[in-house]
C-alpha cells in the first residue's frame, strides 16, 4: 500500500508538473509563473491557450480561475473526485475539486472555520461552481444515514432556491437574482451534518418588470407549463404566459435552453425532500398564483379623479386568504397618521398601480425570505456536536455594467467594493503570515486601496447611501433629481465621483443630466437615479400591511407580522439594511479562512470554443485579478516544501540521486548550489524554498526534462535487475519445495519429524480443506470424508461434534407444535415398530388434537358442562363392543389429561381413571381393535372396554403417553383375554380374511377378522 501511495504520489506529480514542460502549448496553470505577470496582455493569452485546450481552471496562487466553457466537459466524474481527494493542492492540475479539498482538509487539520467566495458576472459559473463544490462533499465526506439525508437536502435545495431566486437575463438563462451564503457544518469526524443559508438583496423589482429579452422569476414559466391541469384550475390559472402582465413585459416567454416542464418536476420532487408538507406546498402555490392575478389587476379613475378596480378580485382574495372588501379598500386607498389621528385618503391612478406592485414584490419577497427559513430548519444541526466545523460558500453576484444602471446595480458594485476591499486585505494577511511563519523578511507591497469608493458609498452623514436616506427621510417634495443635486454639493469634489453638471466636455457628451459616475476599482459606472429613491424605500401602504396580516395562508401570517403595524417606527431604508448585511457578511468571513474562485465567462452567445478578448480583459479588470496577481508575485512566484521540491529535482544533483539521507534543508541547499541559483533568485524558508523569478523555475525544469532519458535508463536497468533478482529466488524456493514434498512422502509412514512435517501438514490442510468443503448438510447424511491415518482420531471427534452441531441447530429450528407431533411418533416407533401390521400406513400421517371434524360427531355441550375444568385433551368416534353378547354401540371417547370418558351423544356413559388403568392390549394384525384392562380393585368401574377404532395406532400412543403407560401397551399375536365380570374371563380371536369383520365365534369368543395388507 506504501509503495502504491508512493506511486499515485508521482503521477499526479507529473501531471502537474509536466505541464510546466507544455506551457508554451497550454500556458502556465499558475498565472504566479507568468514571466511578464505586470502584462495584462499577457495574463489574457495564457487564459486563452489554456481556454482552447479545455483547460478552463488556472491558478493565482491559491485563486482558482474558473472559465465557463459553454459545454459538458468529462472533468467532474467520481473517478476524477477520487483523484483529488487528500491530494496536495499544488500536485495535480487545477480543479475545483483541488480547491474543495484543500479547504475541506484545512478544516479537519487546522480546525479552523473555512469558507469559498465565488464571484464573476451573471453567466459566469458561479452556481454551477457551487453546486460542484456541493456535490464533492457529499460525495466524497464520511456519512450514514441521517448524514446522507442531510447532502439529499443540502443538494436538493439548490433547484428550489433556483426556481424561486433566478431567472432568465440577457446575459444569463439561469441568473442568480439574489446573493446567497451557505454555511456546511461539519463535525468532529468531518462528516456534514448541518447547513445555513443567508440571502442577500433579492431582486424583487423583477417581479413587476423585465427588460426586453428577459423574463420573470422561473417559478412563474414553471407553474404554467408543468402544473396538472387540476391543480392550475384551482388556481384559475392558464398555461399562456402572455396572458400575465407581469410575464408579458419582456417578451420572452420560452427559452429554447430551458424545460419549465422538467425543471417544474425537478421542483415538486425536491420540496418533501427538504421538509415541505402538502398543505404548505398548496400554500405556496397560491402565493405564486396571487401575485399573477395581483399583476392582472386593472384600475379605473372616476371624473373627480378617484381610482377602483375595474377587475375581479375575488378569486385574487382568496389565493391570498384575504377579505376581498378590505383588499380592494387597501388597494385604492391610503391610511396616514397625523397628530394622532389616522385619516384616510384615495389614491390617484399612478399611486394605486404603484401599490399594486409594491404588494406583488413584497408578497414575493417576503415568501422568498420564509423559503430560505424553511430550508434552513429542514439543514438545521439537531444536535449540538462538540469540535464541529464550518465551511461557508458564498455565491453572489459579481460586478455588473449595463447599459441602464439603477440602484440595484449600485448595490451590486457597492458590494462588489467590500468584497475587493476584503480580499486584497486577506491575501495580504495571508502572505505575510506566510512569510512570517517562514522566516523571511516581509517587502511592503504597492496596490490600490479602494477604501476611498468604499468610504464614498457608506461614510456615516457624508455617503453616497446616508444622503440618499436623508433625501427620502426629508419633509416636503423630494425627487430623484433633488437627491442628485445633494449628491453634487456633498461629494462633489471626490475624485471618484462625476456627475454630467461636474464633468468636462468630452465626458458630457456620453452622460445624461439624471446620471452620476462613479470610479469603481473595476472601472467608470453611469448610474441613473431615476427610481433610486423610490427603491430605497421599498414601503407598503399601512392598510394593506394590515390586511396581509389577517390572511388566512399561514406563510403570508409568518411574513406579515402584526406588531409590524403596531411598531410606528419607521424600518431602515433598503440600501442601509443591505450595507448592515454586508458589514455583517464580512464580519462572517474575516472569522473564517478565505478561499477564491474567480469565474470568467468567455463571450457573451454561450458558445463553447469562442473567446472574446475584449470581453474577457474587461472581466479580468473588475475582478481585480491583475491586482490580486501583483500581489502575490510583490514577493517570491514560487514556493513549495522542501520534500516535494527535493523529491522532484534530485535527479539533476548527483550528491542528491538517488537518495538524501540528511536533513531536507541541507538537501535543497546542495541541489539549487549545484544548479547554479544565485542568492537573489531564492531564500531558504524553515520548511519551504521561495523562487522569487519564474524563469529561475522553468530552467529547472527544463533540466529535469533532458535530464529524463539517463533517468529511465537508470531505472529501467534497476527494475529489470530487480526482477531477475525476483524471478531466481522464486525459484530457489520452488526447487525447495520440491524437495521437501518429495522427501516427505518417502517418509510418509514414519515419525512426524523434520524429514517428513512439510508434506504430512500438507496432507492435514488438504484433508481439512476438502473437508470444509463436503461437510454434510443434513442430519441424516452419514457420509463423511476419509481421512489421512495420522488424522483419524480427530476426524472422528470432529464428526461428532459436527453432528452434535446440525442437530442443535435443527432442535432450535422446530416449532412447539412440530415438537410435540414429533414426540408422539417417536413414542408410537417405541410401541409398534415391527410390532403391529398396520403401523408403517400410520408414520406419515399426522397426529391429530381431535378426530371429532364433522358436526354430528362435534362434543356436547351438556358433556363439556360436566367435564367442568377438565379440559378434553383428544377426542376419537369408537365402536364399543358389549362384553355379554358383543354388540356394537357406537360412541365417543374422550381423553383428558386425568381419565378418559365414554360419550353417547349427550350422556357419560363410563369413566375411566389413568389410576386404574391396568393395560392396554392389541392384536400385532391390522385391526382397530383394542382392549383397555381395567383394574379389579376399583369397584366404581365397569370392567374392561372392547373398543374398535379405525384410528388405533394414534389413540393408543396418546392414552398411553396421558396415562403414563406407555410400557403397558401389549401387543398379542393370536388373542386376547378380558374380564367379563365377577373373575369371568373372555376371548377375543385374531386371524387374516379378506376383509374386516367382528363377528361372535366359537366357544363365545370375539371373532375379529383382519384385512390382509398387500
Amino acid at each position: 500500500m506504501r509503495y502504491q501511495a508512493r506511486v499515485r504520489s508521482m503521477i499526479v506529480r507529473l501531471v502537474m508538473e509536466g505541464a510546466l514542460t507544455a506551457r508554451d502549448r497550454v500556458g502556465v496553470q499558475d498565472f504566479v509563473l507568468l514571466e511578464n505577470y505586470n502584462s495584462e496582455a499577457a495574463f489574457i493569452e495564457n487564459l486563452r491557450r489554456r481556454f482552447r485546450e479545455n483547460l478552463i481552471y488556472t491558478y493565482i496562487g491559491s485563486v482558482l480561475v474558473s472559465m465557463n466553457p459553454y459545454k459538458e466537459l468529462e472533468i467532474y466524474s467520481k473517478q476524477q473526485m477520487d483523484r483529488y481527494r487528500g491530494v496536495s493542492f499544488y500536485e495535480i492540475s487545477p480543479h475545483i475539486y483541488a480547491l474543495s479539498d484543500n479547504t475541506y482538509r484545512a478544516m479537519r487539520t487546522e480546525r479552523k472555520d473555512q469558507c469559498i467566495l465565488i464571484s464573476g458576472e451573471s453567466g459566469a459559473g458561479k452556481t454551477e461552481a457551487s453546486k460542484k463544490i456541493l456535490l464533492y462533499y457529499a460525495v466524497t465526506c464520511p456519512t450514514n444515514d441521517h448524514m446522507a439525508a442531510l447532502g439529499d437536502r443540502l443538494l436538493q435545495s439548490n433547484p428550489v432556491l433556483e426556481a424561486f431566486g433566478n431567472a432568465k437575463t440577457l446575459r444569463n438563462d439561469n441568473s442568480s437574482r439574489f446573493g446567497k451564503y451557505m454555511d456546511v457544518q461539519f463535525d468532529f469526524r468531518g462528516a456534514p451534518v448541518g447547513g445555513h443559508i443567508l440571502n442577500y438583496l433579492l431582486e424583487k423589482s423583477r417581479v413587476v418588470h423585465q427588460n426586453h429579452g428577459e423574463r420573470n422569476f422561473h417559478i412563474f414559466y414553471q407553474l404554467l407549463d408543468g402544473g396538472q391541469d387540476d391543480q392550475l384550475n384551482t388556481l384559475n390559472l392558464e398555461r399562456n404566459p402572455q396572458n400575465y402582465r407581469y410575464l408579458v413585459k419582456g417578451n420572452c416567454p420560452r427559452v429554447s435552453s430551458i424545460s419549465d416542464k422538467n425543471n417544474w418536476k425537478v421542483v415538486m420532487k425536491a420540496l418533501p425532500v427538504i421538509g415541505f408538507t402538502e398543505e404548505e406546498v398548496q400554500k405556496l402555490l397560491n402565493i405564486i398564483a396571487s401575485v399573477l392575478h395581483l399583476g392582472n389587476t386593472q384600475f379605473g379613475e372616476g371624473e373627480e379623479g378617484e381610482t377602483y378596480i375595474t377587475t375581479e378580485i375575488s378569486n385574487l382574495a382568496r389565493l391570498l386568504g384575504v377579505d376581498g372588501s378590505a383588499l380592494r379598500e387597501a388597494l385604492t386607498h391610503k391610511k396616514l397618521t397625523a397628530k394622532g389621528e389616522e385619516m384616510i385618503t384615495p389614491l390617484n391612478f399612478e399611486q394605486a398601480e404603484a401599490a399594486r406592485d409594491a404588494l406583488a414584490k413584497a408578497v414575493y419577497g417576503r415568501t422568498f425570505t420564509w423559503l430560505v427559513e424553511k430550508i434552513n430548519q429542514s439543514l438545521a444541526l439537531k444536535v449540538h456536536s462538540k469540535g464541529s466545523s464550518v465551511i461557508g460558500l458564498l455565491d453572489i453576484y459579481g460586478f455588473e455594467v449595463l447599459q441602464h444602471n439603477s440602484f440595484e446595480q449600485f448595490c451590486i458594485n457597492y458590494c462588489n467594493e467590500k468584497l475587493q476591499q476584503l480580499f486584497i486585505e486577506l491575501t495580504l494577511r495571508s502572505e505575510q503570515e506566510e512569510y512570517e511563519t517562514e522566516g523571511i523578511a516581509w517587502e511592503t507591497v504597492q496596490y490600490f486601496d479602494n477604501k476611498i469608493i468604499c468610504d464614498l458609498i457608506e461614510e456615516k452623514h457624508k455617503g453616497i447611501i446616508s444622503i440618499l436616506d436623508e433625501e427620502c427621510l426629508r419633509p416636503g417634495e423630494t425627487c430623484d433629481v433633488s437627491f442628485l443635486e445633494k449628491l453634487e454639493d456633498t461629494v462633489g469634489g471626490h475624485p471618484h465621483f462625476v456627475t454630467h453638471k461636474l464633468a468636462n466636455g468630452k465626458t458630457r457628451r456620453v452622460m445624461s443630466r439624471e446620471e452620476f459616475r462613479l470610479l469603481h476599482y473595476a472601472g467608470e459606472v453611469n448610474y441613473n437615479v431615476n427610481g433610486f429613491l423610490d427603491k430605497n424605500n421599498d414601503l407598503l401602504n399601512r392598510n394593506l400591511k394590515e390586511v396581509m396580516c389577517q390572511s388566512d395562508n399561514q406563510i403570508l401570517s409568518h411574513c406579515f407580522r402584526r406588531e409590524e403595524v403596531i411598531d410606528q417606527k419607521r424600518p431602515e431604508m433598503a440600501a442601509t439594511q443591505f450595507k448592515n448585511s454586508l458589514m455583517k457578511l464580512t464580519e462572517i468571513l474575516r472569522s473564517k479562512e478565505p478561499s477564491y474562485v474567480r469565474c470568467i465567462k468567455p463571450n457573451d452567445a454561450k458558445q463553447p470554443g469562442r473567446f472574446d478578448e475584449v470581453l474577457v480583459r474587461h472581466q479580468v479588470k473588475y475582478l481585480g485579478l491583475m491586482e490580486n496577481l501583483r500581489v502575490r508575485r510583490a514577493g517570491f512566484a514560487y514556493r513549495r516544501r522542501f520534500e516535494a521540491f527535493l523529491q522532484r529535482y534530485k535527479p539533476l544533483c548527483p550528491e542528491t540521486w538517488p537518495n538524501w539521507h540528511g536533513r531536507l534543508a541541507d538537501g535543497v541547499l546542495t541541489l539549487v548550489k549545484h544548479l547554479g541559483y544565485k542568492d537573489e533568485e531564492y531564500k531558504l524558508g524553515r520548511s519551504k524554498i521561495f523562487i522569487r523569478f519564474p524563469k529561475t523555475l522553468f530552467n529547472t525544469e527544463d533540466a529535469l526534462e533532458a535530464k529524463k532519458p539517463e533517468i529511465v535508463i537508470v531505472i529501467q536497468s534497476g527494475w529489470r535487475g530487480m526482477k531477475a533478482r525476483r524471478r531466481a529466488k522464486r525459484r530457489r524456493q520452488a526447487a525447495d519445495l520440491i524437495r521437501r514434498f518429495i522427501k516427505g512422502f518417502i517418509y510418509r509412514h514414519g515419525e512426524y519429524g523434520p524429514e517428513n512435517d512439510y508434506f504430512l501438514d500438507h496432507v492435514r490442510y488438504s484433508f481439512l480443506k476438502n473437508l470444509r468443503k463436503n461437510l454434510p448438510k443434513s442430519v441424516l447424511d452419514k457420509s463423511w470424508p476419509t481421512p489421512p491415518p495420522s488424522l483419524d482420531e480427530a476426524s472422528e471427534h470432529l464428526q461428532r461434534l459436527h453432528m452434535r452441531n446440525m442437530v442443535t441447530k435443527y432442535c432450535w429450528r422446530v416449532q412447539p407444535e412440530w415438537k410435540k407431533q414429533m414426540m408422539q411418533k417417536v413414542v408410537a416407533s417405541e410401541i409398534f415398530k415391527d410390532q403391529k401390521d398396520s403401523y408403517p400406513q400410520s408414520v406419515g400421517k399426522l397426529f391429530l388434537d381431535s378426530r371429532l371434524g364433522t358436526q354430528r360427531e362435534q362434543i356436547s355441550l351438556k358433556v363439556v358442562q360436566t367435564l367442568g375444568n377438565d379440559k378434553v385433551q383428544y377426542g376419537v368416534s369408537v365402536i364399543k363392543y358389549d362384553k355379554r353378547g358383543f354388540k356394537p354401540r357406537p360412541r365417543q371417547l374422550l381423553l383428558t389429561n386425568t381419565f378418559a370418558v365414554l360419550v353417547d351423544k349427550t350422556k357419560i356413559k363410563q369413566r375411566i381413571d389413568y389410576t386404574a388403568l391396568r393395560d392396554i392390549a392389541l392384536s400385532s394384525l391390522s385391526d382397530g381393535m383394542c382392549v383397555l384392562h381395567i383394574t379389579r380393585e376399583d369397584n366404581k368401574q365397569k370392567g374392561d372396554l372392547l373398543l374398535h377404532c379405525s384410528h388405533s395406532i394414534e389413540l393408543v400412543t396418546k392414552l398411553a403417553m396421558m396415562a403414563n403407560k406407555t410400557s403397558n401397551v401389549n401387543i398379542n399375536p393370536g388373542s386376547i383375554q378380558f374380564t367379563v365380570a365377577r373373575g369371568k374371563e373372555g376371548i377375543i380371536d385374531f386371524v387374516r380374511g379378506a376383509e374386516l369383520k367382528v363377528t361372535k365365534g366359537r366357544r363365545g369368543h370375539l371373532l375379529v377378522v383382519s384385512q390382509r395388507l398387500l
